[in-house]
């Protein structure tokens, strides 16, 4: 059975020193240590540390095999989006990061998809460089924040680059980054526990009540983590556009109910209930497999939670490999 994992993130193995290569900081880097793994640096203090299978196609490709992961879709991981640079800055980091990810999936193109990032913070240079992503690169789409230096997914400056994206036929990733609250969050690694679901709910809400979905039912956008949050507060977000229509209905009448089925998100939940419960709301083609990898908070084993359960065999077609086919337009025999 095809296994298609939407959700995984890659760096090219080393880059420019970005401070000196734009003249100011704000920039990270990678540094490799001895033992093969790296850390990411930010200004010169550590951020995070990444194994060689954050950047080596090789270790995927044995990580994938002993995982029965046919194909994985490729993104960089958010830190990199730098939407608070100067938006030439990101273009140029933008470029080197997207023609890493096309040189990946062009030595492997059954094996890997790639999506793009893009300067959101300039909707002109992004909307070129989608073009040039999906035109000139063949990559699928682009993964983008779940804001834009504090812009929500509806905000007047960010609207055209997904209507540039729906226009184009670009496949959307929306990954949570940045998330709201973090002052109250800095024990517990509750900014990726609890700020990263509320983030992406956020995301949702957002292009609901703003009526962005209602605007480009073409577009195919996707959410990781299982739409975070939203999903189990449906029923307060539709109750509170039913009883107070004057705050939440101001920019679109329709109920939020009615654009379930009109987005996806990944499989990135890590319970069964959860699970059974979201192809229950939304539909098996509405989710597909994601599995957050290389990193920790990931599922381990990509697509161990849905092999788990007692599904239909349609049904577990449908989230393993089925709906990212969808929402990639892409064909099933191109895998096969």
């Amino acid at each position: 059975m095809l296994k298609i994992d939407i959700h995984t993130h890659i760096l090219p193995p080393d880059w420019p020193d970005l401070q000196e290569r734009y003249g100011y900081g704000g920039w990270v880097q990678l540094e490799r240590q001895g033992t093969g793994c790296a850390h990411m640096t930010l200004d010169g203090s550590f951020f995070r540390s990444v194994d060689p299978n954050c950047f080596d196609a090789g270790i995927r490709l044995h990580d994938c095999a002993d995982h029965g992961v046919q194909v994985q879709v490729l993104s960089t991981v958010p830190i990199m989006f730098s939407y608070w640079a100067k938006p030439q800055d990101t273009l140029d980091l933008a470029k080197l990061l997207n023609d890493h990810i096309a040189g990946v999936c062009a030595e492997h193109p059954r094996r890997f998809v790639g999506l793009g990032t893009v300067p959101m913070q300039d909707p002109d240079l992004a909307a070129r460089e989608i073009e040039r992503c999906v035109h000139g690169l063949g990559l699928a789409g682009i993964e983008i924040g779940s804001h834009v230096n504090g812009m929500n997914l509806d905000h007047p400056k960010v609207v055209p680059i997904l209507e540039a994206a729906a226009s184009i036929g670009a496949a959307v990733f929306v990954h949570p980054w940045e998330m709201l609250g973090r002052e109250r969050m800095s024990k517990y690694w509750l900014p990726w526990l609890v700020g990263m679901p509320a983030e992406t709910s956020l995301s949702i809400c957002s292009m609901i009540f703003g009526g962005v979905l209602e605007k480009l039912p073409e577009l195919r956008i996707a959410f990781a983590h299982g739409g975070g949050a939203f999903p189990a507060t449906l029923g307060r977000i539709e109750h509170g556009f039913n009883v107070r229509p004057d705050l939440c209905a101001v920019d679109n009448e329709h109920n939020p109910r009615d654009y379930l089925g009109r987005f996806y998100v990944d499989s990135l939940v890590h319970d069964p209930d959860m699970l059974r419960y979201m192809i229950k709301l939304m539909g098996a083609e509405s989710i597909a497999l994601g599995s957050d990898y290389p990193f920790p908070l990931g599922e381990q084993v990509p697509g161990a939670l849905i092999e788990s359960m007692d599904l239909t065999p349609e049904v577990r077609d449908r989230l393993l490999a089925g709906t990212a086919l969808e929402w990639l337009a892409m064909e099933r025999e191109r895998f096969l």
